[in-house]
């Protein structure tokens, strides 16, 4: 039987290590390892993985964003996610891209593997805390639909909002996105206009408020 392939994507070395003994140690494969966002993407394009172990807030290209660029593409891979964030509202709004598995860091060694074989059953895995979260809010907005603040932009949107809110320029990101540097000034405008901003620092502020970068 063909081991599980798995691709580890997180921009700290001492935690892939970590990840990378937790998997091995319980007999899969890990085939590949990405330093941020973007870099998943590609990764999985070229090494077609069973599995992504996927760090939420990374540089470039955030865990939620990656995640659905990879399952937009690969719609079969599924995915692990890892995070420090337990609000009800990033952890509504990753399960609203497909993704099956949730896992707190500091959960990490005692469900990673639990996380991995649920999704590989395509069954969700949530870590107990967060399971109790999604049920309470479930519970107490009387099971209707919530929408949040990021819910209305596009994947190139929130791209260009990481990027942005990390430092880049107009250029650099219609460099790192392969597109005109006009139509980069284009989407920020518009991301301006839907998000009624004004000024670079507002938009870093919210995209910190909504986990798009780390603070």
């Amino acid at each position: 039987m063909q081991k599980l392939r798995i691709l580890i994507a997180d921009d700290h070395e001492v935690v892939r290590r970590g990840l990378r003994h937790i998997l091995e140690e319980a007999g899969w494969q890990v085939v590949g390892e990405a330093t941020n966002g973007r870099l998943a993407v590609e990764k999985v394009e070229e090494l077609h993985p069973d599995v992504v172990v996927l760090d939420f807030t990374m540089p470039e290209l955030n865990g939620l964003t990656a995640a659905r660029e990879i399952l937009k593409s690969h719609p079969k891979t599924e995915i692990v996610l890892l995070t420090m964030h337990d609000s009800e509202q990033v952890i509504r709004e990753v399960l609203a891209t497909g993704v099956r598995g949730y896992v707190l860091k500091s959960d990490a060694g005692r469900d990673l593997v639990s996380a991995v074989q649920a999704v590989v059953q395509h069954k969700p895995f949530l870590t107990p805390h967060v399971a109790e979260l999604v049920l309470e809010g479930y519970l107490q907005s009387g099971a209707r639909p919530v929408k949040y603040e990021t819910t209305h932009l596009t994947t190139r949107e929130l791209e260009i909002i990481q990027l942005v809110a990390e430092g880049k320029t107009n250029k650099e990101v219609a460099s790192l996105l392969h597109i005109s540097t006009k139509t980069a000034e284009a989407h920020r405008v518009n991301i301006n206009r839907k998000l009624g901003l004004h000024s670079v620092s507002d938009l870093v502020h919210y995209a910190i408020r909504n986990g798009i970068v780390a603070p």
